[in-house]
């Protein structure tokens, strides 16, 4: 099976010395919805940071669809679709604009773009929002727009970092069925979050770093196959259970 990602043996030190990343190996099958848990500091940010070329690696190996960033960044960076934590458009531009602007720096045509643009805001349900100026929006229509524009150059690979961070439940439950729709279609999605009931519904597989190192990788019944029994009182389900086990420094 061809792999969407294939990450060996990444380090990231920085010049402080802080070592961010000790060695991460990881691997993302075609087609996988796969879910990255950490808590914040864990590495979670600077993995993604590399895999897009954001970030420069000290050490280690990165390819997606078998194409090495170092050696094709541009072709690499063409597969996939970020969609980061922080809100980065212009406030004072309308969403098809913002959306049409970013297949800009594609080469993709604008005659493509338009149409393309306004169907993946409908597919969002942001149609009848795409001639509002942007800060105008709710965050839970920031957030889709943000999908929206990392979706709109057709990448193979999305990433989506906290995606649903201060999404209200209900439209979370949309951008959810939004995104089994595209793993459906064939896209590979990569997904951080802090909502953990999310990834035990979405995701078929699951990694979870703590401290720079991937603590946990399997599929989601291998890893709540680990839960020992315990529960942590806060009302969480398996996965919460599971994480805390692996990541609590107490």
């Amino acid at each position: 099976m061809e792999n969407a990602l294939v990450v060996t043996d990444v380090k990231k030190r920085y010049a402080g010395g802080t070592e961010a990343l000790k060695g991460v190996s990881l691997t993302i099958p075609k087609g996988e919805f796969f879910a990255l848990l950490g808590p914040n500091g864990a590495g979670k940010t600077t993995l993604i940071g590399i895999i897009t070329g954001l970030v420069t690696k000290t050490e280690g190996s990165v390819s997606v669809f078998g194409i090495d960033i170092d050696k094709e960044p541009e072709r690499a960076r063409s597969l996939i679709g970020l969609c980061g934590q922080e809100i980065n458009f212009d406030p004072w531009m309308k969403p098809l604009d913002i959306v049409v602007n970013q297949a800009g720096y594609y080469g993709i045509p604008r005659s493509v773009a338009v149409p393309r643009a306004k169907r993946l805001l409908a597919d969002l349900g942001l149609a009848d929002k795409s001639d509002q100026i942007g800060f105008k929006l709710s965050g839970g229509m920031k957030r889709r727009l943000m999908i929206a524009r990392a979706l709109i150059h057709q990448p193979k690979f999305l990433i989506l970092d906290e995606p649903t961070a201060g999404v209200d439940v209900e439209l979370r439950r949309s951008m959810w069925d939004y995104l089994t729709t595209l793993t459906k279609e064939g896209i590979t999605i990569l997904l951080t979050t802090h909502y953990l009931e999310e990834a035990e519904r979405l995701a078929k597989h699951v990694a979870i770093i703590n401290k720079g190192q991937i603590v946990a990788n399997g599929s989601m019944e291998d890893i709540l196959a680990l839960h020992d029994g315990t529960a942590s009182g806060y009302g969480g389900g398996k996965l919460e259970d599971v994480f805390m086990q692996l990541t609590s420094t107490t």
